[in-house]
């Protein structure tokens, strides 16, 4: 986790970030200043970034919309003030309409991003000034310090190259709190292939088997905001287990790059998922990423110990062998 300390002084109206980056100061800069990059760490898990105007200069703008996994929408924007290549820049960050106008209910705050070089890469000092001891406690209640924190730590994917991040690693689990887990796993293939994979009846049926020995008979998918999904799997002759399956309702699409959906055990009362997958290329690879919310720690572990990650990496390992080509 890259961030070290953060801490608020309500004296000097200052919350300060600390993080330390295995990278040079010129490539954690080129993240911070290229909205492209920016937008892959700029907002927590499940609250992905898009930042639709970017003018990188003194008075320029930068305006963003973060976007949730029911598909609500939280709006920002920048106001570049001062800028040091590759030293420091400093922003008025606001909370704004779909319009790009600032929302007058939540105040402003000038934030100053300061990076130096350290002996293993680059430490980068956050400083946001509030206008009143008020308005600092209403960004804390609000889960800025969680929503940083969180966004920070997706950094370490994008300071590196894809390959160098994930090939060869396999399916990766990391559990982010008690009700989340980021699942990655990096595909040899491009993202509208790894798209097609996830919404196409004939080609899902095709790979997501989990281990050898069972078929899906039953695969229905409307991809549309408001559809419902059902898959059915069988065991084969001689294959231990039982047929199960699972149902569910997209809640959000945005091809090639995100799908949102609900996840829940047919036949049983269980609670549901949502499960958040956005893909990422990079050089003819794509990322897969899926942050899996569960409705507390006990189902989560539940749902881990049945060796959830083997079965999807047997699943992928097919993915790449039965729909990439050779």
């Amino acid at each position: 986790m890259p961030v070290t300390d953060i801490h608020s002084d309500p004296e000097a109206l200052t919350m300060t970030i600390v993080a330390d980056f295995n990278a040079a100061p010129e490539r954690v800069w080129n993240v911070f200043t290229d909205p492209r990059q920016l937008e892959r760490f700029w907002g927590p898990p499940g609250w992905p970034a898009t930042f639709t105007r970017f003018d990188f200069a003194p008075g320029g703008l930068a305006q963003y919309h973060m976007t949730g996994p029911d598909g609500e929408t939280s709006y920002g924007r920048w106001e570049f003030l001062t800028i040091d290549e590759p030293r420091s820049f400093e922003v008025l960050d606001g909370f704004a309409d779909e319009n790009g106008d600032l929302n007058g209910d939540i105040p402003t705050m000038r934030m100053v991003f300061a990076f130096e070089p350290t002996a293993t890469g680059t430490r980068m000092d956050g400083v946001t000034h509030f206008a009143s001891v008020e308005a600092l406690e209403q960004a804390v209640g609000m889960g800025m310090v969680e929503g940083i924190t969180q966004a920070m730590g997706q950094l370490d994917i994008v300071l590196q190259q894809l390959r160098d991040y994930a090939a060869g690693k396999g399916t990766q689990v990391e559990v982010l709190d008690d009700q989340r887990v980021r699942i990655t796993r990096l595909i040899e293939g491009p993202r509208e292939l790894v798209w097609r994979a996830h919404q196409e009846p004939e080609l899902i049926k095709r790979w997501m088997l989990g281990p050898d020995g069972w078929a899906m008979t039953v695969c229905e998918v409307d991809p549309a905001v408001g559809g419902a999904y059902r898959y059915w799997w069988e065991p084969a002759e001689g294959t231990k287990g039982e047929a199960f399956g699972f149902d569910g309702t997209t809640l959000l699409s945005d091809a090639p790059r995100r799908a949102v959906t609900t996840e829940h055990m047919t036949g049983t009362d269980y609670p549901s998922t949502t499960n958040d997958l956005q893909l990422y290329e990079e050089d003819g690879a794509t990322l897969i990423t899926l942050l899996i919310t569960y409705p507390d720690a006990a189902t989560r572990d539940l749902v881990l110990a049945t060796g959830m990650a083997d079965g999807m990496e047997i699943s992928y390992q097919r993915l790449e062998r039965e729909l990439l080509p050779a």
